[in-house]
């Protein structure tokens, strides 16, 4: 199976449409065309029915694979010309905003770095095209437990540290001056929604188990001062490794129950070398 054309597929099913998918590959709208019915006929099967441009029942089965196809294939190549351009004494860091807590900016080296902060869904994608030589991705798990990630298959990981998780409240909220709080006592508040910059709401209903934690606004952002900032005028409740959790007009109260932590992992794709080495070395110091 050619993966250019298999490329082609997952960019015209995306976009739902020919012309669009002719647009952002920089191919005509007659390459795309013939990319589609090559990979039709090489699999035997039609693929996609085209007015609306939607994937068959067969279609939506080769969507299943090719994602982790592809990212694999993108993973090998950054893993080989990272190998070939470990000499060049640069890193290129992509991490989640609560990612950078202070033992991992701490391990940062004082030069030859370029940080980029994406949304946490995007930095495992950065990793494995070579856009980021290392990625930092975070989220609530049990204590000393990996996290779950969705997207990293082809990427290795390794824990790069573990802090208390606290709910930011503004100073006038009636939780306020507890010493801890449950999450049964937050399901019904209100709560801002911030996938980009806090922890996200979806990962406080799978550790909750249920559908609560209703959202009051959605901050699409990826600014953590941002976010804090909101917390502080009232508009709802915030997530935050304990480092984070902070601003002001707010109070932080730790999360007691469940036990769970903000934990930091790291993604790479080969074995490190140079300062991305370097960075690992010092990160570990500051864990031990």
């Amino acid at each position: 199976m050619d993966p250019h054309l298999l490329r082609t597929y997952v960019t015209v099913t995306r976009l739902a449409s020919f012309s669009a998918a002719a647009r952002e590959l920089g191919y005509t709208q007659s390459a795309v065309s013939q990319h589609i019915a090559a990979l039709e006929q090489d699999l035997g099967t039609p693929l996609l029915t085209r007015r609306p441009v939607a994937p068959t029942r067969a279609g939506e089965r080769l969507l299943e694979h090719a994602a982790p196809l592809l990212l694999r294939l993108d993973a090998a190549r950054a893993e080989v010309a990272a190998v070939a351009g470990a000499a060049d004494g640069r890193l290129v860091l992509a991490a989640a905003p609560t990612a950078l807590t202070p033992r991992t900016l701490g391990a940062l080296p004082p030069s030859g770095v370029t940080l980029r902060v994406l949304p946490r869904a995007d930095v495992p994608e950065a990793v494995a095209t070579g856009a980021a030589r290392l990625g930092l991705v975070d989220g609530l798990a049990a204590p000393s437990d990996p996290l779950r990630l969705t997207g990293a298959a082809p990427l290795r990981t390794r824990g790069a540290g573990e802090e208390p998780v606290h709910v930011l409240l503004p100073a006038g909220h009636p939780l306020a001056g507890r010493p801890g709080l449950r999450l049964d006592d937050l399901a019904d508040a209100r709560w801002l929604d911030a996938p980009g910059a806090g922890l996200p709401l979806e990962q406080l209903r799978a550790v909750h188990g249920t559908g609560a934690f209703r959202p009051s606004l959605r901050y699409e952002g990826t600014d953590v001062r941002t976010l804090t900032a909101l917390a502080g005028a009232g508009h709802g409740l915030a997530l935050l490794p304990a480092s984070a959790a902070r601003a002001p007009g707010t109070v932080a109260v730790p999360l007691t129950a469940p036990r769970v932590v903000h934990r930091t992992e790291l993604l790479h794709t080969a074995a490190l070398s140079g300062p991305a080495a370097a960075f690992v070395a010092r990160l570990d110091v500051t864990r031990s």
